[in-house]
């Protein structure tokens, strides 16, 4: 009786199904991560550009990731008003910062590098009229300029409402407080700013390319689109359009604004985070290293090459141009997030958990966008622990959460609720396919169905066939696992054999390679890795110890197996197990053992066929003890099995074997 064969495939959540979190300097989707560990089996890049550091930029935002403009920091209007870009981790990004959503493990990550893009002209005059200064004792107060250019949003918005509040107020007020709020990540309140701004009568229609992006941060994309029509044509307007395009996957319109594109920083940035949301990272990388050659002022362009590089699972060369940023930039909530995700790819949960530490103590209750970010990543980190009460409600705020909560049901072996989240998710990047093809290779292979079994093979096959993960380990994973659900051995063995050194006390690439060497006839070597895995899960699996009773037999060890089955309690997969002791035991001429499990059958099941197998293996022992293979003093314990049947052929059989007993003087 042969035990068909299982395949295990990882998980995500720094490696097995993780996950993978992406999304903001990417947290893992831990691909969200975490299902496959993404190291890539080709050489690194070069590093001969770490020096370069750039800058521009906003702290890339869990949805949306802006990249910097040059805007300089003289009197403007809120509608023109640029970002600094000497910090990443001033969360601004204007009203015209487009990001770009990356899916990450969950889903399909939101964009990981924030594009910032760039503003438009003054909606309403140029300069803001200057109130006249106050002359007081003591303490002076601050202007609008000074907190602006010191990316101090909430000081703005509370000298702003303080002076409209005293009758002071600054010229196009509600304007520059949507501008604060935008850049604190209170889209709510800048979306009310920017409306209340178009219902006005002399309403710059300038205003409503700064609505559309508020919409855009809200995942109002509709909304989006057609404020972003009733604005004048801009560079920002285009941008912003060229993102929804993406966002709508209209291929056509995509094209059309990406021609309209010129050779600013802006919209190079841009382009840049395009590339980035279509896993295009080397693209992106070489259009961010063109900039910061030019620009090394722009300093958070190296979080945003950074990202990059972590997607492209070099994560050593990540932490390199990192540092650069640090250094000058080293409260910034984004590029301490990534390098916490670093940290858990190069080490492990707790040295990633320690990075986020001072996040989780001195994170601003503005920036609700991080607390979520940390939250989700500390789910990651920690091994899925409070996945249920963490990662629901964030579900459709950060993507990875549903990836990460897939492989969290994944690994409860709650098979049917990982189907029911992703079923509707239309996979767009390789880890996506990964997971939908791990989860219908499990729910095929529970429920007995070809169709789900085939699905799942075709997603591997997509993945592994594919250019850019051919030569990679998760894509060497996927050609591994669809031949084997092809039941093509000898082909899986070939894909596990060349990255089996990344995985040597890997308990789930060892059940799969020992059963893969088990299936070629390879039951030596397959017993060897069987007996490596330690989870002890795994080890009361019956598919484990179907192959590994299969294996003792083969190598001629059916006591081992006997004993295995002596281990189990009495159930279902025990009465399968005999089966499979019984007959391969036969095969192999190991009656003793085959007669043994053959009586246990025959008490448990009175089948005709049973006794039909416990007579021939008895017999089997008899011809053997004739032959002198067998111990004259195992007839006694043949005897004593035969006399337990109450089939009327035992006595026959039994007269003839005392006979001879009693001839050889062999007590029975």
């Amino acid at each position: 009786m042969h035990s068909k064969s299982e395949v295990v495939l990882e998980n995500y959540f720094p490696r097995k199904l993780v996950l993978l979190k992406q999304c903001h300097s990417n947290s893992l989707f831990p691909k969200a991560n975490s299902c496959y560990q993404h190291r890539k089996l080709r050489s690194p890049p070069e590093r001969n550009f770490y020096s370069c550091s750039g800058g521009s930029g906003t702290e890339p935002r869990s949805r949306v990731l802006g990249s910097p403009t040059s805007a300089s920091l003289e009197r403007t209007s809120p509608l023109q008003r640029g970002c600094r870009g000497d910090e990443a981790s001033c969360g601004c990004g204007g009203a015209l910062r487009l990001g770009l959503y990356y899916l990450t493990a969950q889903g399909a990550h939101r964009t990981h590098a924030k594009m910032m893009l760039s503003r438009a002209k003054p909606a309403v005059g140029g300069d803001l009229l200057h109130t006249d200064k106050r002359k007081k004792k003591g303490r002076k107060i601050p202007k609008l300029e000074e907190l602006l250019s010191q990316r101090d949003f909430t000081g703005a918005i509370t000298l702003l409402e303080f002076k409209r509040h005293v009758g002071e107020q600054e010229e196009d007020t509600n304007l520059w407080i949507g501008y604060c709020a935008f850049h604190l990540g209170d889209y709510k309140r800048a979306l009310e700013e920017y409306e209340n701004a178009t219902k006005e009568e002399n309403c710059n229609p300038e205003v409503w390319v700064n609505l559309a992006c508020t919409y855009f941060f809200l995942g109002m994309y509709k909304q989006a689109e057609a404020a972003g029509f009733k604005a004048p044509k801009s560079r920002l307007q285009n941008r912003l359009l060229f993102h929804l395009a993406h966002k709508f996957n209209d291929e056509k319109k995509l094209m059309n604004f990406h021609q309209n594109l010129q050779d600013i920083t802006e919209d190079q940035l841009s382009l840049a985070s395009i590339h980035y949301m279509r896993s295009h990272y080397q693209e992106a990388i070489d259009i961010y290293k063109r900039i910061l050659l030019d620009n090394r002022e722009y300093l958070a362009l190296n979080v945003y090459v950074a990202l990059c590089y972590y997607k492209l699972d070099y994560y050593d060369v990540s932490q390199e141009v990192l540092a650069v940023y640090l250094q000058q930039i080293p409260d910034s909530t984004i590029a301490l997030n990534l390098k916490a995700c670093n940290h858990f790819r190069l080490y492990n949960g707790k040295a990633a958990e320690a990075e986020l530490k001072s996040l989780m103590d001195s994170a601003s209750s503005s920036f609700e966008f991080a607390k979520e970010l940390i939250r989700h990543n500390l789910v990651v980190f920690r091994g899925g622990e409070g996945a249920l009460q963490v990662l629901p409600p964030l579900v459709d705020v950060i993507p990875e959460a549903r990836l990460n909560l897939v492989i969290y049901y994944l690994r409860q072996d709650d098979v049917h609720e990982s189907y029911n989240l992703i079923k509707d998710v239309e996979p767009t990047t390789p880890q996506e396919y990964i997971l939908k093809g791990v989860v219908n290779a499990a729910l095929g292979q529970e429920t007995g169905s070809r169709d789900h079994v085939k699905i799942a093979q075709q997603f591997f096959q997509l993945v592994g066939g594919s250019a850019s993960e051919c030569d990679t380990i998760p894509g060497r994973q996927c050609m591994a696992s669809c031949f084997f659900l092809l039941k093509q051995f000898d082909d899986v063995l070939i894909y596990l054999n060349s990255f089996k050194s990344y995985f040597y006390n890997d308990d789930i690439f060892n059940f799969n390679y020992a059963q893969a060497k088990a299936a070629t006839g390879n039951t030596s070597e397959a017993e060897e890795v069987f007996l490596l895995i330690q989870s002890e899960k795994m080890k009361n699996d019956y598919i484990y110890l179907s192959w590994l009773a299969r294996c003792y037999i083969m190598n001629k060890k059916p006591r081992l197996a006997w004993e295995l089955y002596l281990k189990m309690e009495t159930s279902g997969e025990s009465f399968s197990l005999l089966q499979l002791i019984a007959n391969d035991c036969y095969k192999m001429g190991q009656f003793y053992y085959s007669a043994k499990a053959f009586d246990v059958l025959e008490r448990l099941d009175p089948n005709p066929e049973y006794w039909e197998g416990k007579r021939g293996a008895c017999v089997g022992i008899f011809q053997m003890i004739l032959a002198g293979r067998e111990p004259k003093e195992t007839l006694r314990e043949v005897l004593h099995l035969l006399r337990s049947t109450g089939n009327t052929q035992v006595e026959y059989v039994i007269r003839i074997m005392k006979k001879w007993a009693k001839e050889n003087r062999v007590p029975v």
